[in-house]
């Protein structure tokens, strides 16, 4: 499959810079996956797709402040390192700017000297192992000297730091927020609780797997970087429990989409379970836990519009985003978003 396949004209204006001063007053285009049907509303009409039983899945993994900016001991000159996984103690993947400044060896200063790193490998996808040297709690250092790693298309400062984690972060680990639950308020979550929904938590640390660029021709010759993923026996029984009685499961972004479909396919049930995950979905997947998704809009030819053309079908996503760029919607970590549902009612 050709990646040209998933390209599209954006025009730079519908990037959104900034997030709009309320979570839930973000625009929200609604795709039936059987029909293709859309219908244009407002985050803030989640409510009316759910029923009494039906599960939504939030990833509740917490934005690192893991970008970092340093220099290198032996020249002075400046690096950017952002952090990815950690390894052993003290070890992290990450990647760097400019890489060919760090080699093996290379010992780069952040700060006032209270953090230094020393690279000590190379990972598969051009990053670098470093290994880091600080006083104190590693996490309280990152707070000090770290900012939130921003995607590049966003190059307007960010006011409040909070506003790219979601409401219900809690677990420490992602280079990048879980964007579509960006649009979720603790008053949405209790409408859809009163409404008898059950919110189950799943955790997937969004690394270079999730945003790093396709560089191939054919879609299947792209390789995903492996990231970790958990989820308790409390969320495994609740999605049982809705399949087994028939009830829709409904992802909250392409990360919760990912998790879910790893442990399907690899137990053929939900169940405890923790590790890491290199899954990639373009069309053809069989998809065996997710009955909708709560997206954002992505970039051309990204595994992400690679998963929603996976799910929803790729001619109905490009029709789909067509739409979107004609009525004006925002693109992208602070834009706008899209429910991809099963279509049991008229959206």
């Amino acid at each position: 499959m050709d990646i040209d396949a998933f390209d599209f004209e954006l025009p730079q204006s519908l990037i959104a810079q900034r997030p709009l001063p309320d979570r839930d007053a973000a625009r929200m285009l609604v795709l039936d996956r059987e029909s293709g049907d859309m219908a244009h509303r407002y985050f803030s009409d989640i409510g009316a797709f759910f029923q009494a039983g039906d599960c939504l899945v939030l990833n509740d993994t917490r934005v690192l402040p893991a970008r970092l900016f340093g220099e290198k001991k032996e020249t002075g000159a400046n690096i950017e390192v952002l952090l990815l996984n950690e390894g052993n103690a003290g070890e992290w993947e990450t990647l760097v700017k400019p890489a060919k400044r760090v080699k093996l060896g290379t010992e780069i200063v952040f700060g006032d000297g209270r953090l230094t790193a020393v690279c000590i490998g190379f990972n598969a996808h051009g990053g670098r192992v470093l290994r880091f040297q600080y006083s104190g709690i590693f996490m309280e250092v990152l707070d000090a000297l770290g900012t939130m790693p921003l995607p590049p298309y966003i190059t307007e400062q960010l006011e409040e730091p909070e506003r790219y984690q979601t409401v219900y972060a809690r677990k420490e680990g992602s280079a990048a927020a879980p964007t579509a639950g960006l649009h979720f308020t603790e008053e949405r979550l209790d409408e859809l609780r009163a409404i008898g929904v059950k919110i189950c938590y799943i955790t997937l640390h969004v690394g270079l797997g999730t945003f790093r660029p396709v560089s191939v021709e054919r879609v299947e010759d792209h390789e995903m970087h492996a990231e970790y993923y958990e989820i308790s026996a409390e969320t495994a029984t609740m999605l049982n429990e809705a399949k087994k009685t028939g009830k829709g499961i409904v992802a909250c972004g392409t990360t919760s989409a990912r998790t879910l479909e790893t442990i399907m396919h690899t137990y053929g049930e939900f169940k405890r379970t923790a590790g890491w995950t290199d899954i990639f979905i373009y069309p053809g997947f069989d998809f065996r836990g997710v009955d909708g998704l709560i997206t954002n809009f992505h970039l051309p030819k990204s595994t992400l519009i690679m998963l929603v053309s996976a799910f929803a079908g790729k001619e109905a996503i490009m029709r789909a985003y067509r739409e979107a760029v004609a009525e004006q919607y925002r693109f992208f970590s602070f834009g706008d978003a899209m429910y991809i549902r099963k279509g049991a009612t008229s959206v």
